[in-house]
């Protein structure tokens, strides 16, 4: 099972990441080159990556405890995830070259910026969710096992 320090850690670089990216994405020249695909690339890796373990080691005991509140929270969790995957899918698709490893934004920057701000907003709020909710929900059912 993943620890929380580890959890916490990937949510500093990913909440890092995404700082640096809304800076570094600003400004179109430096959307396309290297350093800066490189950095987008492990951000999404990084949320895809936290994700999946988030939903791999603390729903369990959230699903198995007793509690409504408890069920709903981890029901609540899962359906977030899939809609993040969803929603990270979707923009991968439609302003990432896989082939180029670039960002192809063409002439629609402020479009870009708006859905790139939109996205990085979504993952840090749901990353204040599980900080706040989630891992202290599942520390007391632990401690209470």
């Amino acid at each position: 099972m993943i620890t929380y320090d580890e959890l916490n850690t990937q949510n500093h670089k990913i909440i890092e990441l995404s700082n640096v990216l809304s800076i570094l994405l600003k400004d179109r020249s430096l959307c396309d080159s290297e350093t800066c695909c490189d950095l987008f690339y492990s951000y999404m890796d990084r949320v895809n990556n936290h994700i999946t373990k988030v939903d791999a080691s603390l729903y369990g005991p959230l699903l198995q405890d007793d509690s409504t509140d408890a069920n709903t929270t981890a029901q609540n969790f899962m359906s977030g995830s899939k809609e993040i995957k969803k929603i990270m899918s979707a923009y991968v698709k439609k302003w990432c070259d896989k082939k180029q490893h670039g960002i192809a934004i063409g002439a629609e920057h402020d479009t870009f910026i708006k859905e790139t701000n939109e996205m990085f907003e979504m993952v840090l709020s749901r990353i204040q969710d599980e900080t706040e909710r989630l891992y202290p929900m599942v520390r007391n059912l632990q401690k209470m096992a």
